[in-house]
């Protein structure tokens, strides 16, 4: 039963989280694209949201690309610079720093969701929900690091890394690498997983609306006060 279970957790259920976020996201899209942004609530209470905010993005998008470079790049490409143990190490103390920015920037914000009135009053289920998860989800990524501690020798890393690159590349055996890992690097994986599934119901499609033509503008106009 509990390799049934393990199977379909991480290897059938990666990829029904995948299909409904694409599928899920480009129907929203379609359908009703004035819901796709991210309400701000600056104008009805602004004290503490930028240094919360920039905490929390800042953090939690390092965190993301962190997962996503740790993850999928292959053992052979940074074999020849860096050992396992120490990309571990690296990954660690990085994720160390990222994960409490991100933390007391998700404190910031549910306490601004939480405390103030008029902010509480336009708060949607869903907006207040996928912060909760994702601060659960942190809390969770952040005890990984003492259970990463008893593997100094990168085995945990790279059998979780085989397991990404087995599910990105459509191999079978994916599951294998996750069945006797830690309990806590399941359920950070899990509900990672589940992040992805609840993603087109959330503001968080926003993430695909960053405006990179901004930065890369040819021209602009200054405006000076007198």
């Amino acid at each position: 039963m509990a390799e049934y279970l393990n199977e379909f957790l991480f290897g059938i259920y990666p990829y029904i989280a995948i299909v409904v976020m694409v599928g899920g996201s480009i129907l929203r899209y379609d359908q009703n694209q004035y819901s796709w942004k991210a309400d701000s609530s600056q104008l009805l209470h602004s004290k503490g949201l930028r240094l919360g905010s920039n905490l929390f993005h800042v953090g939690i998008i390092l965190l993301f690309f962190g997962h996503l470079v740790g993850l999928l790049t292959p053992h052979f490409i940074y074999e020849p610079f860096i050992t396992t143990g120490q990309k571990q190490l690296l990954a660690m103390t990085a994720g160390g720093i990222f994960g409490t920015m991100a933390f007391f920037g998700m404190v910031i914000l549910i306490w601004r969701r939480t405390t103030q009135d008029r902010v509480r009053a336009t708060t949607k289920f869903m907006d207040m929900a996928i912060l909760l998860i994702l601060f659960v989800q942190l809390i969770l990524g952040m005890l990984t690091i003492p259970e990463s501690a008893k593997h100094l020798d990168g085995s945990s890393m790279v059998a979780l890394a085989e397991w990404a690159q087995r599910i990105v590349t459509f191999r079978g055996g994916a599951a294998e690498f996750i069945m006797e890992e830690a309990l806590i690097f399941k359920l950070h994986i899990f509900l990672g997983l589940t992040i992805f599934l609840l993603f087109p119901f959330t503001r968080l499609v926003h993430m695909f609306s960053v405006p990179i033509k901004y930065l890369l503008r040819s021209g602009y106009q200054i405006v000076r006060k007198r």
